[in-house]
C-alpha cells in the first residue's frame, strides 16, 4: 500500500482522507468541525464504522493531534503514510503546480493570504500543524488556482492600470481547480475523445469553467473567490462601486463590506439560508423572496454557461458537480430548460433519479450532452502528490 493523507483545512474545520494511491481506495476519512469554538467534534470513519468525539478543539494543531489519536485507536495505522497532501486555495502567480512544502513555501503562502483571507490562513495553520504531527514525510501543497494557469491573457486580464496589476499580481486566478480538473478529465475519459465542455461546480462555493480538450480557457472566480456566481454566502458579481457607496451611505468600513459580501450575502441574504434544500422548502411554502433568490441564482448560472458555450465556439458536454450540482435535480432542470436555445433537452426521469456515479441526464435528441459527475478532489490531490514524489 501507498497511503497518502489528504487534508482540507477550513477556518473552523478539517476534512481528511487516507487514500491508498496504489489501489485508489479510501482507507479512512472524516471531518473535524467547530475548531476554535466552545465545543467541537471529530467524526472518524473507517471500514463503514463511524467514531465521534466531542471536546474543545482550540486550534488546528490540537485538532490534528486528536485525528491522529483516532487513527491510532481505530485504525488504520499512520506509520506507513508516504506523504501528506494539503489543499491550498490561492497560489497567486507563484505556484502553478503541486509543490513540496518547506519554510520558504509557507512564507510565500503567508504573503499571498490577502488574496484569499478566508482560506489561506486556515490552510497555513493546517500545514504547520501537520508538519509537527507528521514531520518525517513529504508535505505537498495542491493549489486550487493551478488548473487555471492555462487561461489566455484576454481571460485573466482586468481592465486596470497594467503596471499596477503587474506589481500587485492582480488578475483572474480561478478556484475549485482541483475539482474542475478531476471532473473535466473524467468526462474526457468517458467520451474517449477531445471535448469542449462547461463544468458547473455548484456547492456552497460555486464556479463554472470552460474547458477545451483538457485546457481551461475561462472560469468565473477571479482574483478572489467572490467573483461570478451567486453562492451560499458570497454575492458573486456586484458593481465595483458598491464598496464606496456603502462606505459613504451607511459608514461601513472596507472590512465590513468585504465580510458582508463573503459571509452574509448570496443565498443566505436573499433567501435566509445558504442551504438550497431550505430555499426550496420555503418556495413550496409560498415564500416569494425565496423564489426570487432561486431565480437570481439560476439566471447567473445560465448567463455564464451560455457565455462559455459561446467562448468555446460550441460545446459537447455540460457537466454538473459538487453538492448542489450532484444532488439538486430542480436546479439542474431550471438551468437546462433555459439553455434550450443551444438545443439542450433534459431526460426528466434520468435527472430525477437518485442514482449515484457518472450519469447522463440529457434526452437522446439533445444537441448538448448533459452529465452529472461526482467530484473527487481528494483523489485528484492524492494522485498529484504521488506523481510529484514518485510513488
Amino acid at each position: 500500500m501507498k497511503p497518502i493523507l489528504v487534508l482540507n483545512c477550513g477556518s473552523s474545520s478539517i476534512k481528511y482522507q487516507l487514500i491508498d494511491v496504489a489501489s485508489e481506495v479510501v482507507l479512512a476519512g472524516g471531518q473535524a468541525q467547530r475548531i476554535g469554538m466552545s465545543l467541537g467534534d471529530v467524526e472518524h470513519v473507517v471500514a463503514g464504522e463511524s467514531y465521534v468525539i466531542e471536546k474543545q478543539l482550540p486550534d488546528h494543531a490540537t485538532t490534528l493531534h486528536e485525528i491522529v489519536e483516532l487513527f491510532t485507536k481505530y485504525g488504520p495505522d499512520l506509520a506507513g503514510v508516504v506523504a501528506v497532501a494539503h489543499r491550498s486555495v490561492h497560489g497567486g502567480d507563484r505556484f502553478s503546480a503541486p509543490t513540496l512544502i518547506d519554510d520558504a513555501v509557507i512564507e510565500a503562502l503567508v504573503e499571498l493570504s490577502p488574496l484569499a483571507p478566508l482560506h489561506n490562513p486556515a490552510g497555513i495553520d493546517g500545514i504547520r500543524a501537520a508538519r509537527e504531527v507528521l514531520p518525517d514525510v513529504p508535505h505537498v501543497a495542491i493549489f486550487d488556482t493551478a488548473f487555471f494557469t492555462t487561461l489566455p491573457a484576454e481571460a485573466y486580464t482586468y481592465a486596470i492600470d497594467p503596471e499596477l496589476a503587474k506589481r500587485l499580481s492582480i488578475r483572474k486566478y480561478g478556484f475549485h481547480g482541483t475539482s474542475h480538473y478531476y471532473v473535466s478529465s473524467k468526462v474526457s475519459e468517458v467520451m474517449r475523445r477531445p471535448v469542449k465542455q462547461v463544468v458547473a461546480h455548484i456547492g456552497n462555493g460555486a464556479s463554472v469553467s470552460a474547458v477545451d480538450d483538457g485546457r481551461a480557457i475561462d472560469t468565473t472566480l477571479g482574483l478572489t473567490p467572490n467573483q461570478g456566481l451567486v453562492m451560499g454566502t458570497r454575492s458573486g458579481d456586484v458593481d465595483p462601486g458598491l464598496h464606496k457607496y456603502l462606505m459613504e451611505q451607511v459608514g461601513m468600513s472596507i472590512e465590513e463590506v468585504d465580510t458582508m459580501l463573503n459571509k452574509s450575502s448570496g443565498m443566505l441574504a436573499l433567501a435566509g439560508s445558504s442551504d438550497m434544500r431550505d430555499v426550496r422548502a420555503k418556495i413550496v411554502a409560498g415564500d416569494a423572496q425565496a423564489q426570487l433568490a432561486f431565480d437570481v441564482y439560476v439566471r447567473r448560472l445560465v448567463f455564464y454557461i451560455g457565455a462559455y458555450i459561446t467562448l468555446l465556439g460550441g460545446c459537447d458536454v455540460l457537466t454538473f458537480t459538487a453538492g448542489v450540482g450532484e444532488n439538486d435535480s430542480q436546479v439542474r432542470a431550471a438551468v437546462v430548460e433555459r439553455l434550450g436555445v443551444f438545443g439542450a433537452k433534459l431526460n426528466v426521469k434520468a435527472n430525477e433519479s437518485k442514482a449515484r456515479g457518472v450519469r447522463v441526464i440529457s434526452a437522446g435528441d439533445s444537441a448538448l450532452l448533459v452529465m452529472v459527475v461526482p467530484t473527487n478532489e481528494e483523489l485528484a490531490m492524492a494522485r498529484q502528490t504521488a506523481e510529484l514524489i514518485g510513488v
